[in-house]
């Protein structure tokens, strides 16, 4: 529908445009505070739209919501539009469906616990070695198991298990030990206190629902809340990396299309990399290498360009610099940085010209035919047609009212699952025990209480004990609180975790 496969940027001595067969080749947009970043975004946001290409941005400010509004009419834009050539230029909303994690601002989003699996998790729990250790002994119980770990009372009563049991799992797994344990529930308390627990739970998000085209064709613009979320570094980092890993593990290759499958615009970027470690790092640098190769296209915004590792940074094909200034050694080596990732451009002072920009002015660098890069252009950015700026709580409702996905994911459900089962079985237990009128006798030396209690055969009566303590504190954990789990639904399609 939209015959011309390319973004028109800015101007400078030329247009500037990115091309759409390129726009997998990842990206950067850096600069200081109020230098005009957002505005950058937006236009490419809605670009990206009008090619019909699914977008995923997140909004850290509360302003991206503006593009689900039309912009107002003002002959400064207009003459603004017309100087640099673009085409129609018109104020239009974008087709725009907004998300949050906490469910206020948006459609909820959740995943499961086993989907984010242990490293992730470990990461948001700030755990150290040691304890991300017992998390992974944990997550290979369940797995081996078949308990599906979907929120954090799953995890509750998976963690209340391993400590009850802990000297023969330690046999059978690797060393649990109890202060481990208990370091990780207090982690999830804290968790659970700052919101978090809203991330786990059903109806998992399904993402093909990012992926969607409205009725003329152009892409959806799905906004994530996270003007609370990104006061979380560590929360909001770990969910949008989760984000771009399930895209890499579910897509398929497609090679080099003409255009885009999905887009991601990843404010804050450095927060991915803070203190991230290294297995963590190298995980992060696979997903932006290989990620192309299924069609999308990654995006990072942040101040300066050595927020990002250099294997990172050497990935990004497309560079819009915005002003630095170099009030600071800090931000003289940020310039120095930034003028050498530019291809050359004989015209143009780099360095000199990075602490001049404007607001609205960038240098841009983007790859042409043949996925050249092209010389550093100093350009002035187009202006976006949607609202630059923050929208209503009753825009912002009508616009919720509206979305195609609304229905899937407003009304969360509920499943049997970890928590259930193993709370289920310890009844049995009891019941079976009073039964017979015996009261609890010590494990033998030879028995294996771990089968006998998971796999429901010669349970000892040590272990009915271990059973009946731990469900008694998930069952007691469970009162006055609302269980946010549901219907499986197909996240264990795939290549997905059990």
């Amino acid at each position: 529908m939209f015959p011309v496969n390319q973004i028109l940027i800015g101007k400078g001595e030329r247009p500037v445009h990115l091309l759409g067969r390129y726009g997998n080749r990842h990206g950067l947009i850096a600069g200081a505070t109020g230098t005009g970043k957002t505005i950058t975004m937006m236009v490419l946001a809605e670009g990206f739209s009008r090619l019909g290409v699914p977008v995923f941005v997140a909004d850290v400010k509360g302003d991206v919501a503006g593009l689900s509004q039309a912009g107002e009419a003002s002959e400064k834009l207009r003459a603004r539009a017309s100087e640099i050539g673009v085409q129609g230029y018109a104020n239009e909303a974008s087709p725009v469906v907004f998300w949050d994690l906490y469910g206020k601002l948006g459609h909820p989003v959740r995943t499961t616990i086993s989907e984010m699996g242990p490293s992730l998790l470990a990461r948001v729990l700030e755990l150290n070695d040691t304890q991300t250790g017992v998390l992974e002994v944990a997550f290979r119980l369940a797995d081996d198991q078949g308990l599906l770990l979907l929120d954090l009372e799953d995890l509750r009563a998976l963690l209340g298990l391993v400590a009850e049991t802990r000297k023969e799992i330690s046999r059978t797994y690797g060393l649990v030990s109890p202060q481990s344990i208990a370091a990780i529930q207090r982690a999830l308390l804290s968790l659970e206190r700052d919101g978090g627990d809203l991330m786990f739970g059903e109806p998992a998000l399904d993402l093909n629902d990012l992926m969607g085209t409205d009725l003329s064709g152009r892409g959806i613009i799905n906004v994530f809340a996270a003007e609370q979320l990104i006061l979380k570094p560590r929360l909001y980092s770990s969910f949008l990396l989760w984000l771009m890993s399930e895209l890499f593990e579910n897509l398929a290759e497609v090679g080099d299309p003409e255009k885009p499958r999905m887009v991601f615009f990843f404010d804050e970027a450095h927060l991915l990399f803070d203190d991230a470690p290294p297995i963590l790092l190298k995980r992060i640098e696979q997903v932006v290498r290989l990620i192309r190769s299924k069609g999308v296209g990654i995006y990072f915004c942040s101040q300066f360009p050595d927020d990002l590792p250099g294997e990172v940074l050497g990935q990004l094909g497309n560079r819009f610099q915005h002003a630095l200034r170099a009030f600071t050694p800090r931000d003289q080596k940020a310039v120095k940085t930034a003028a050498e990732t530019f291809v050359a451009n004989p015209g143009l002072d780099v360095a000199r010209v990075i602490s001049e920009l404007g607001v609205g002015e960038a240098l841009v660098s983007t790859l042409q035919d043949n996925g050249i890069p092209m010389p550093v252009e100093r350009t002035r950015i187009s202006p976006p047609r949607c609202r630059m700026g923050p929208v209503s709580a009753e825009e912002r409702a009508m616009v919720r009212s509206r979305s195609p996905v609304g229905s899937r994911y407003d009304t969360p459900v509920n499943r049997e699952s970890a928590h259930e089962i193993l709370t289920r079985r310890a009844e049995e237990a009891v019941k079976a025990a009073e039964a017979k009128g015996a009261s609890p006798q010590p494990v033998d030396a030879d028995s294996n209480p771990l089968s006998d209690m998971l796999w429901g055969k010669g349970r000892r009566q040590g272990v009915v004990e271990a059973m009946a303590k731990s469900a008694a504190r998930s069952v007691g954990s469970q009162l006055g609180r609302q269980i946010l789990r549901g219907l499986l639904g197909g996240i264990l399609g795939g290549s997905r975790r059990r």
